[in-house]
Formats: C-alpha cells, sequence, structure tokens
C-alpha cells in the first residue's frame, strides 16, 4: 500500500507556467530538434508562456567539473543567468541539460548554506556586468516540466506508446541521469532511490517501464572519463555494462532526460557494433535511444525527421514501425534546404563478412 505522507517526501514543486528557458550547450549539438520540440510543446500545445532567452550562456559546467572554472567563475556565470531572468520578467528557471540543472541547485544550496559567497558572488556580478542578482523562486529541469504536464499531453495523444502489431504497450528502459538524481535527490521527482520523471511521462502514454539490473548504473560520461581520451574505454565500458544488462528484457527503446546519458548510450552502440560486431536490439539492430522531448513529440503525432531523430546513431525505423509512424525514408537526410546532406555508414554487424571483404579487397 502506497504510503503516501513518505511518497511526498519526494515529491518536487514544479511551476505551472511563465518559464525562463535556458538551453544547453552540448544538446544542441547532439540533439537539435529536442529543444525545438520541449518550446513548441509547451507553447504551442499547452498554451504556456516560456522565454526562450538570446543572450544567455553556457552555464561553463563541463568546465567546472573538469577543474577548469573555478567555483567563483561559475557562480558569476549563474548569476548572470538569473539576473537576464529577472530582467526579462520571470521567476521560474528551467534548464535543458541535467548538468546545468545539478549546476544551478548546487549553487543555491551553497548560497543558502553560505550566504558570503552569495554576497562575493553578487558583488562580482555587479562589477563584471553591472546587473542585480536574484534568485528563482522555481527551479526546474526540462523533463521536470514534461513530467508536469504528462496528463494533459496524454489528452492530446495521438499515438500511446504501444505497439500497433501487437497491442501491447512498448517496452521501455527509462535512464535518468546522475546529475538529476543523485547529487541532490530531493531536487528530483521521486529522489534517487524512486526516480519517476521519466517512468511517470511513459505510463501515462501507454508504455510499459522496464526494470533491469542496472537500471542505476551511470551511463559512463564522467567528463574525465571522456573527455581525456586515454580514459575513454571506462566510458565504453560502462555504457556496454547497462546494455548487456538490459538486452535479455528486451526493451522497444531507451528514454533519457540527460544530454549526455543520451548521447553515449546511443553513439556507443554503433562504437560497441565495430569494435566487437554486437548489438543489442532486435533483429542485429541496435536499441533506439530518444530523448523525453522526442518521446513526446511522436506521441503528439511529430514528424519524426521533425524531430530530429535522424541525427542518431541507432536508426530509429524499428520502433517507428511498431509504433504505427508514418515517415518519408527519402527525407531522412535532407537538410534544411531539401538538399542532401549524406547518408553515415551502418556499423560494421557481422565480423565474418568484413574480413572476407577486406580480403579481397587486398
Amino acid at each position: 500500500m502506497l504510503d503516501r505522507a513518505k511518497w511526498a517526501e519526494y515529491e518536487k514543486a514544479i511551476a505551472d507556467d511563465h518559464f525562463y528557458y535556458a538551453r544547453s550547450c552540448i544538446r544542441q549539438n547532439f540533439f537539435p530538434g529536442s529543444e525545438k520540440a520541449f518550446l513548441n510543446i509547451l507553447s504551442k500545445e499547452l498554451g504556456k508562456d516560456i522565454y526562450d532567452d538570446p543572450i544567455h550562456t553556457s552555464c561553463t559546467g563541463i568546465g567546472y567539473h573538469s577543474d577548469i572554472v573555478p567555483l567563483e567563475t561559475i557562480m558569476t556565470v549563474v548569476a548572470r543567468q538569473f539576473a537576464l531572468m529577472g530582467e526579462a520578467g520571470y521567476e521560474n528557471f528551467t534548464t535543458s541539460c541535467i548538468t546545468s540543472f545539478g549546476i544551478y541547485t548546487e549553487i543555491l544550496h551553497t548560497w543558502e548554506e553560505f550566504p558570503e559567497t552569495k554576497e562575493r558572488t553578487a558583488e562580482y556580478l555587479m562589477k563584471a556586468t553591472g546587473r542585480e542578482l536574484v534568485v528563482p523562486k522555481n527551479l526546474a529541469h526540462t523533463s521536470d516540466v514534461m513530467y508536469h504536464f504528462r496528463k494533459d499531453i496524454a489528452s492530446k495523444m495521438v499515438r500511446p506508446l504501444v505497439n500497433v502489431k501487437t497491442g501491447e504497450p512498448l517496452r521501455v528502459v527509462e535512464h535518468i541521469g546522475c546529475h538529476y538524481a543523485k547529487i541532490f535527490p530531493k531536487s528530483g521527482v521521486g529522489g534517487s532511490e524512486f526516480p519517476y520523471v521519466l517512468a511517470g511521462m511513459i505510463e501515462a502514454w501507454g508504455g510499459e517501464v522496464v526494470d533491469y539490473p542496472e537500471r542505476r548504473h551511470c551511463c559512463g560520461f564522467g567528463f574525465r572519463n571522456y573527455l581525456v581520451q586515454a580514459n575513454r574505454g571506462y566510458s565504453i565500458a560502462n555504457s556496454q555494462k547497462k546494455l548487456e544488462s538490459m538486452a535479455p528484457y528486451r526493451p522497444d527503446f531507451i528514454v533519457c532526460n540527460c544530454p549526455g546519458c543520451s548521447m553515449f548510450l546511443d553513439k556507443w552502440q554503433y562504437t560497441i557494433a565495430e569494435m566487437e560486431g554486437t548489438t543489442y536490439g532486435e533483429g542485429g539492430c541496435g536499441i533506439p535511444v530518444l530523448t523525453y522531448e522526442e518521446m513526446a513529440g511522436l506521441v503528439l503525432g511529430y514528424d519524426p525527421w521533425d524531430l530530429g531523430m535522424q541525427m542518431h546513431a541507432v536508426d530509429v525505423e524499428p520502433l517507428l514501425d511498431k509504433m504505427g509512424v508514418e515517415y518519408d525514408p527519402s527525407a531522412k537526410y535532407l537538410g534544411k534546404n531539401g538538399k542532401y546532406i549524406g547518408k553515415p555508414e551502418p556499423a560494421v554487424v557481422n565480423r565474418e563478412v568484413e574480413a572476407s571483404v577486406y580480403k579481397m579487397k587486398r
């Protein structure tokens, strides 16, 4: 039986409207269609006021976690973001990046626990930019916001997360970013023990959440694990451990709320296929990896190429076919001007075939 009083400890306050939106520096490169989809869903589908400010900057979180950007510097950068929010007339701050969310949360906690750091940051901000420091009334990650409106999205659903061929719910692996649930557990829906931010969307939209042994294992990004080339073996090994653990449960797709996690669980599958000839999905394919905005977009009937799903290393067509999504295969690799931009080479699956081809070429 659900102990509602206990579960209340794992809930969080999420604003209903009037959001100041902070984009992600890496997300715009990996999955640029996702941020556009989020803005479109919030403003056009749900009628919410969300401000996409063209003059905010990166939070410099990757530099901070890599010991390049000092704490005092990143506090001042974040203070500028908050000042811009205030100048635009907003109090509710929502950020697209999990690392940024962790950074903003950490800094707000630091200012609360050590008021002198807040005063010093305000001085730096005024000296550097002439701006006044303000603090958000509400801080939420964009997956929080999407979760908050999951039932509203369900009421507009065009394609539920259901296999149209079998009538069964799609089996979905949800992966929660470490900087969302593990650094400040009480700042995320469900905390680190019962993170529900993605599972809540999956269930509301007709899917089935897959549990498996390494469900809460890190994707392997780890900043230094990847930024230092010699350490990348650690990164791919973590992703491989997760993929090998989930594969026997036959998930139809993976959904993540962190741009780094989405990128690594997607692109490392391509790499593992090239290195070892191993794939984890059905029919020699990989397991498609979606952002939660892409998942929501498909549910709402958006075109997969408008969502930017052609940017994925693992082909999404098997999932689209299961959902009954209509799409134009010839439009997958067309640029905004309609010009063909080229198709990437598929990952090698059969090493014996590759070896024989190599011998023939020699």
